[in-house]
């Protein structure tokens, strides 16, 4: 299955854009993209993966199509969109998946995967570190340790 759906749903006071495909009924991987990103990049691999996978792949709020909403109005932080990527998931009915994380996506992915009640295994890829070394001190409090 190679069809892929583009929808956006409204989570936390935000609508977030997501390109979605695969059954229904297949397990479910999300992939949270990279900085300066969106889900566009993974728009050769959801084809490739759909055949087996519901694939979910969101534009984080402030990337792609997904609302960016002034700093004043919304907080940029990894806790922060875990809380969107949290409530994403339940909005689509996602009550276990695996997430595929990437680069700026990693940080909220692996906080999903820690707070969670329910199953979900994360696949990290490429610079997806968990680590605050090489960070600025003001980004560090953002990061999983």
């Amino acid at each position: 299955m190679d069809d892929v759906a583009y929808r956006t749903a409204r989570v936390a006071g935000l609508t977030v854009f997501c390109r979605e495909a695969g059954a229904a009924d297949a397990p479910a991987l999300v992939l949270l993209h990279g900085f300066p990103s969106a889900s566009q990049q993974f728009r050769e691999l959801i084809p490739l993966l759909a055949d087996r996978f519901h694939i979910v792949a969101p534009d984080l709020p402030g990337f792609g199509k997904s609302d960016m909403p002034p700093r004043s109005d919304f907080s940029y932080t990894f806790e922060h969109l875990t809380d969107v990527i949290d409530h994403l998931t339940e909005a689509l009915g996602l009550d276990r998946f695996a997430l595929y994380v990437f680069d700026y996506g990693a940080p909220a992915g692996f906080r999903t995967q820690l707070a969670r009640s329910s199953p979900c295994a994360t696949c990290p890829k490429g610079s997806s570190m968990p680590v605050s070394s090489g960070l600025v001190p003001a980004t560090q409090h953002n990061v999983v340790m």
